[in-house]
């Protein structure tokens, strides 16, 4: 009974554990009923199939990435209102889009195209400036009070979406990894496999042991090509 538990898929590893226990607890075989190596196996695979199939990171990442895009599009459009507005001097208040404008330029123009946490560091700074009386008068007067509470809001949802990632992420990392349960699983199934091997000549077990041994033959078939999976001759 010799198999490279290593070489197997994720799945077929998980088919062959499950098949292995399903096996043994069929009632067929009173030599192995609540065996401590079966036992162990159960506990063993029951850890693995809990997160062979686990994501390695929280899966938040598409939000964040549309949160993202959502505050900078909010910053964009009020920082191109600005510079619009304050290259038009006959019109009413366009000073004070000069002045806000200034402001957007201190903390960058370009936020929209920095990392996330740089961005926030900035955001945060450009929007404390902007919640001044003096500014946001300027604002109430230029009618962006609107606009800037959206922006403010986008960001405050970005950085309620990226926080939540970043503790399911710390999370998922304080689990054992899948691939320290995979190894335990094999090594467990190593040792199951070997004692059906080492009492194969015993009259009780050699009935289970070629079963069991179908069942190993079978898993190593599901790395070879298709054809032959199906028996067929393949070209040399």
């Amino acid at each position: 009974m010799k198999i490279t538990l290593r070489k197997l898929s994720t799945k077929d590893l998980a088919t062959l554990a499950q098949r292995t226990i399903n096996t043994s607890d069929s009632g067929n075989y009173p030599v192995i009923d609540a065996h401590p190596l079966l036992e162990e196996l159960k506990v063993k695979y029951a850890e693995y199939d809990a997160v062979y199939t686990k994501m390695t990171f929280s899966g938040k990442g598409n939000d964040v990435a549309q949160a993202d895009r959502e505050r900078d599009m909010a910053y964009a459009a009020l920082k191109a209102f600005l510079n619009s507005y304050r290259k038009m001097a006959t019109l009413p208040g366009y000073q004070s889009a000069q002045d806000l404008y200034q402001i957007f330029k201190q903390f960058g123009l370009d936020l929209d195209r920095m990392s996330y946490s740089s961005q926030s560091a900035q955001m945060k700074k450009l929007i404390e400036e902007l919640d001044k009386r003096e500014n946001a008068q300027k604002l109430t007067a230029l009618s962006l009070t609107a606009a800037f509470d959206d922006m403010k809001g986008r960001q405050m949802a970005f950085e309620a979406i990226f926080a939540e990632q970043a503790g399911a992420n710390a999370d998922l990392r304080q689990q054992k990894s899948a691939s320290a349960i995979r190894n335990d699983l094999e090594k467990t199934l190593k040792s199951f496999f070997g004692l059906l091997t080492a009492m194969k000549d015993v009259p009780d077990w050699k009935l289970f042991y070629n079963d069991v041994n179908e069942l190993v033959k079978a898993a190593k078939n599901s790395n070879l090509p298709p054809l032959v999976n199906k028996g067929e001759n393949v070209p040399q």
